[in-house]
């Protein structure tokens, strides 16, 4: 299939804006700088630029391996130790999707798009749901794609700002023979997990191979300069590429009610994150960013970026995507049960 003629204006945009977000000293500039620079030109010229093939998946293969170098020993073991706050926060994070479906269906929307649509994470997974259930799948795949743009405009903007200077990380050292069999690893776990149908496959299948072998063997390793903002950047133009005049066009209405709950979704959030750290005496920080309704590349690159726990955070978020997976369609099955 020959590739589009226009391929160039994605990623040219993209680096403009990645290039202007970082002179600017704004969080994550890679990944937001050339987010909102694909969407400005597909609003302004109201012309479908194409993405890169394969690019959000490269970019989320690139960050998801450094994620899980993070998954030293010592990290592995406190993240077992605290495995019960870790699933009471993923519980009270899945228990956020009530706010959603409260303010949906107070407006009329039907049972199954208010559900499907309020799920904190898994968009392809619960538009697939959706399909199944008889709701209207247009609309639960853009109140997704309205909180994975909120979340990356807002919460790392909100984190980075409200917290002091946070000192430049101390880069890890760089070992290109473990790094090339990692990467490696990671990509053939991916293709897996893929073909078995499991979710997030190329941000899980990298983030597993690291984490395993980073813990297994110690390795105290890091990427390279440069790598994970490459990731950043293919993460950014490909998210762009979901938004154009005719996504906010489409039922304004219910794109505002979107907005709505996922502000308040983020505000009940960082309210749990709070109160579970002075709880049980954890970093509420983590917590909190780590309750955050999703998504898990965005969130767990602002921990990185703000030298919070990363392990925490990415077993929060990774978690509560699993209680997604297997729970949302029995928790519908129950509710409709229930009702009739």
């Amino acid at each position: 299939m020959p590739l589009p003629r226009d391929l160039w204006v994605t990623p040219l945009t993209g680096t403009v804006g990645g290039y202007l977000a970082s002179l600017a000293g704004w969080p994550l500039p890679w990944m937001v700088g050339s987010l909102l620079a694909v969407i400005a030109i597909r609003c302004l010229t109201n012309r479908p630029f194409s993405e890169l093939p394969g690019g959000r998946k490269t970019g989320q293969w690139l960050v998801a391996s450094g994620i899980g170098l993070h998954f030293t020993s010592e990290v592995l073991e406190q993240v077992i130790s605290h495995f019960p706050v870790i699933l009471i926060g993923a519980i009270c994070t899945l228990l956020l999707g009530l706010i959603g479906i409260a303010i949906l269906r107070r407006s009329g929307v039907d049972r199954a798009t208010a559900f499907f649509a309020s799920m904190p994470g898994g968009a392809s997974e619960m538009v697939n749901l959706a399909l199944r259930h008889n709701a209207q799948p247009a609309r639960v795949a853009a109140a997704h794609s309205m909180r994975l743009l909120l979340v990356v405009l807002l919460i790392p903007a909100l984190f980075t700002w409200s917290l002091p200077d946070v000192p430049a990380p101390v880069r890890a050292p760089v070992d290109w023979a473990w790094l090339i069999g990692l990467l490696a690893a990671g990509g053939v776990l991916a293709l897996l997990w893929g073909r078995l149908k499991q979710p997030n496959p190329w941000m899980l299948g990298p983030l597993t191979a690291c984490a395993v072998a980073s813990a297994s063997f110690d390795l105290h390793l890091g990427l390279p300069a440069g790598l994970g903002q490459l990731g950043q950047w293919l993460i950014g133009c490909a998210l762009g590429c979901h938004f154009d005049r005719a996504f906010f066009r489409s039922a304004p209405a219910f794109l505002a009610r979107v907005l709505l709950f996922t502000l308040l979704a983020m505000l009940a959030a960082a309210l749990l994150g709070e109160g579970l750290g002075w709880l049980v005496g954890e970093d509420h920080l983590s917590l909190m960013l780590g309750m955050m309704p999703g998504g898990i590349t965005e969130l767990c690159l602002t921990a990185e970026a703000l030298q919070l726990s990363v392990a925490l955070v990415t077993a929060l978020q990774v978690l509560r995507l699993f209680l997604v997976m297997f729970l949302a369609e029995p928790l519908f099955k129950l509710w409709c049960k229930h009702h009739a």
